[in-house]
């Protein structure tokens, strides 16, 4: 499913007759950052509504606690726009190894992710300041040596962010809580 969704975005960037027009503008740029920019305060709504005491919840022990889902959302930040910014990433190190980029998500404290959630969206607003369309296109190297578009990496960066935060909506669910994005708006009602 997320190469469909990939092949479908590749597919709007390059064969758009509109992209002609904004060639070296940040019109697909742009909205990808503006889905960053959703997902990633939806994460950070998260890491602040909830408790410091269910950051160690776990639905089952075999998954990511939930502190370490809101770390992990934190190192796919900086990894994913590494690769974007374009500096090199051992791959292949990775693979062997990954608690080098596994740093947040050994976080345990509300204050610590807080703030690794917020570095990490501020070094990808950097990468994406950098980026436009004609520049998204330049291709960098990815897993298993394959080379993809800037800014298809920056839409995986989003996809990341969303399948995880599905996982964080699961744990607040189970208990109890209304995640961000099911809250409802305030009203003219709700004021005193």
């Amino acid at each position: 499913m997320r190469y469909q969704y990939l092949a479908a975005a590749l597919a709007l960037l390059v064969f758009n007759p509109a992209f002609a027009q904004t060639s070296g503008g940040k019109f697909f740029t742009d909205g990808v950052q503006r889905q960053f920019q959703q997902i990633q305060g939806l994460a950070m709504k998260t890491a602040e509504k909830v408790g410091e005491d269910l950051y160690s919840f776990k639905p089952t022990p075999d998954v990511r606690s939930l502190g370490g889902v809101l770390g992990h959302i934190a190192d796919g930040n900086r990894l994913l726009c590494t690769v974007a910014s374009g500096q090199a990433v051992d791959f292949e190190k990775i693979m062997k190894d990954p608690s080098g980029v596994q740093v947040h998500e050994k976080k345990t404290s509300k204050a610590e992710i807080i703030a690794a959630l917020n570095e990490t969206k501020a070094f990808c607003e950097s990468v994406f300041a950098k980026i436009d369309d004609t520049s998204g296109q330049e291709p960098v190297t990815w897993f298993g040596g394959q080379k993809m578009p800037k800014v298809m990496i920056l839409t995986l960066l989003n996809n990341h962010a969303w399948e995880h935060y599905g996982n964080l909506v699961t744990y607040m669910r189970l208990k109890g809580i209304v995640p961000p994005s099911s809250e409802r708006p305030p009203t003219a009602q709700d004021e005193p």
